[in-house]
């Protein structure tokens, strides 16, 4: 990591730099810095708050959004430590420390930042993939258990999101395909939504027995398929843009009506009928034949 120490206590300053040198870590160490000298990017910066306040201000705000900043303060108190972690500091080490305390925080604050970096980047993909989905005509309720049956998994999985954020309960997923699922299931020791998914897939004893299994837990179940005989609660949630459902074998012609209707705004009628296997001539029959209006 590259990190800028800013202690006007030399000596501490020397031990400090010492340390995360041979940790491997890269180090620059000033004084009193001129905040306008600063311009070099760091993944963290321990700053001493015995510098005026009005410069500690300035460095963590020019700093906040890039570095970990993590303050040295030789006291407690609204102006050393309350005001710059309002200001956007993440955490505060008091004088004298143990080295290693301070080499905790430095990796702690790390692992936390890629964490939440990382959880970000998964929370713009989720939100990417499914942007198609419309659940706002659909209520699932936090009462459990419950089955949803869909014909797109995407679609269980977005309804299952929701419900997690909206009563702030973390999920574990286990699916039914795997060979050791009881025994996952049974291993849930904390308070959770457990979702299962593939629940068409297991056999009619099977699923009498997760039945019985999941009564008195915190479960959501994900099933592609209708499930006549499933006691609880069941919501159904289709997707409209799903181009193959999970129970149906299409005709050709229901096929053929279905793509032309998906992609006749994206390509021209040449590539189009290329793409279905049919001549220009044969794909104008289609429409008149299946009675689809052609959109430009």
């Amino acid at each position: 990591m590259n990190i800028l120490i800013i202690e006007n206590e030399i000596y501490l300053a020397q031990k400090i730099v010492s340390r995360l040198l041979d940790d491997g870590h890269s180090c620059d160490y000033i004084e009193s810095p001129n905040i306008d000298n600063l311009t070099k990017e760091y993944d963290i910066i321990l700053l001493s708050t015995s510098l005026p306040s009005a410069l500690c201000k300035s460095i963590i705000k020019r700093y906040k959004e890039i570095s970990i900043i993590i303050l040295l303060v030789s006291y407690i108190s609204d102006e050393t430590v309350t005001n710059p972690i309002k200001d956007g500091a993440k955490d505060y080490i008091m004088k004298p420390f143990i080295m290693d305390e301070l080499v905790r925080k430095l990796y702690h604050y790390k692992e936390c930042r890629s964490i939440k970096r990382e959880l970000q980047t998964l929370r713009d993909y989720v939100k990417f993939v499914m942007s198609d989905i419309d659940t706002s005509d659909v209520l699932l309720p936090p009462s459990f258990p419950i089955l949803i049956e869909s014909n797109s998994q995407m679609c269980s999985d977005k309804l299952v999101f929701e419900l997690s954020r909206k009563i702030d309960m973390p999920i574990t997923f286990i699916s039914l395909n795997s060979t050791t699922w009881q025994k996952q299931i049974n291993a849930v020791q904390f308070k959770s939504i457990i979702y299962l998914t593939d629940f068409h897939t297991l056999k009619r004893n099977a699923k009498e027995n997760l039945i019985k299994l999941i009564e008195d837990k915190d479960c959501i179940i994900s099933s592609l398929e209708t499930e006549v005989d499933f006691p609880h609660r069941k919501i159904e949630f289709n997707n409209s843009n799903q181009l193959i459902t999970n129970t149906n074998i299409m005709t050709i012609n229901d096929y053929v009506k279905l793509m032309v209707l998906s992609y006749q705004t994206k390509y021209p009628d040449t590539e189009l009928s290329k793409k279905l296997g049919i001549s220009r001539k044969s794909l104008w029959e289609k429409r008149k034949k299946l009675g689809i209006e052609k959109k430009k």
